[in-house]
């Protein structure tokens, strides 16, 4: 198997998921040039955190448009794998490979910490080694990381299943002051309709050694390679 980080102009967080992939889970992995079509027969796309093209307009609204991010549209429509994280969950917004938008943070404040998540579903080949209800505590960093969906794709969401994870506090319980941004219902992750596309706000990239606190992410990181073993 084969996994393709993309790079974008104000990408930051490509090397922090390259890493994960070469170093921590030993598998294969490339960087794709955002002005480049070709994903390189990769198996899996990872879209990274960042400031995608400097976030001009608004954010992942012009990486949108890029080269790489046309092939990637296409890449999930034939069933490929798509894990967003941070501004790649807005980016695949923007494209339009998961429903809804991230807009400011309720406080107008740019927020990075650490946060607990609770599993809302283990049926996709991202949360496939978790439990439902598991929590885990995965770090934030974002200005623009409020979720929002109008009711008749929020209704759709729920009855599919597409909610992945939502923020909530230490035991799993699902309130108000453990939303950081503002988000709908307290959503940090959902799925597109194959299933084989989730966008997240929380950083598993930044949670899956040690030393940065919380190894919870590489948990996302074992699922997607048990996933794709399977394929092969």
């Amino acid at each position: 198997m084969k996994f393709g980080v993309l790079v974008f102009p104000g990408s930051n967080c490509d090397h922090d998921t390259y890493n994960v992939v070469e170093t921590l889970a030993h598998q294969p992995v490339t960087f794709l040039w955002h002005d480049s079509p070709s994903l390189e027969n990769c198996d899996a796309i990872l879209v990274p955190g960042g400031f995608a093209y400097g976030d001009y307009l608004r954010t992942g609204a012009i990486a949108r448009f890029s080269p790489v991010m046309q092939s990637v549209r296409k890449f999930a429509a034939d069933g490929g794998l798509v894990l967003g994280i941070c501004n790649g969950f807005q980016i695949l917004c923007e494209a339009g490979l998961l429903p809804g938008a991230l807009m400011r943070n309720a406080g107008l404040k740019y927020i990075c910490k650490q946060v607990h998540l609770r599993t809302e579903t283990t049926d996709s080949p991202f949360t496939r080694t978790l439990e439902k209800g598991q929590v885990l505590k995965i770090p934030i960093g974002h200005m623009e990381g409020n979720y929002f969906c109008d009711e008749a794709t929020l209704a759709e969401l729920k009855s599919q299943d597409r909610i992945v994870f939502r923020y909530a506090t230490p035991a799993g319980t699902v309130t108000r002051e453990a939303n950081p941004n503002g988000s709908l219902e307290n959503i940090a992750g959902i799925l597109n309709e194959g299933r084989n596309v989730l966008g997240m706000m929380p950083h598993p990239d930044r949670s899956s050694e040690a030393m940065l606190g919380s190894t919870d992410g590489f948990r996302i990181f074992e699922s997607l390679v048990g996933a794709l073993a399977e394929q092969a």
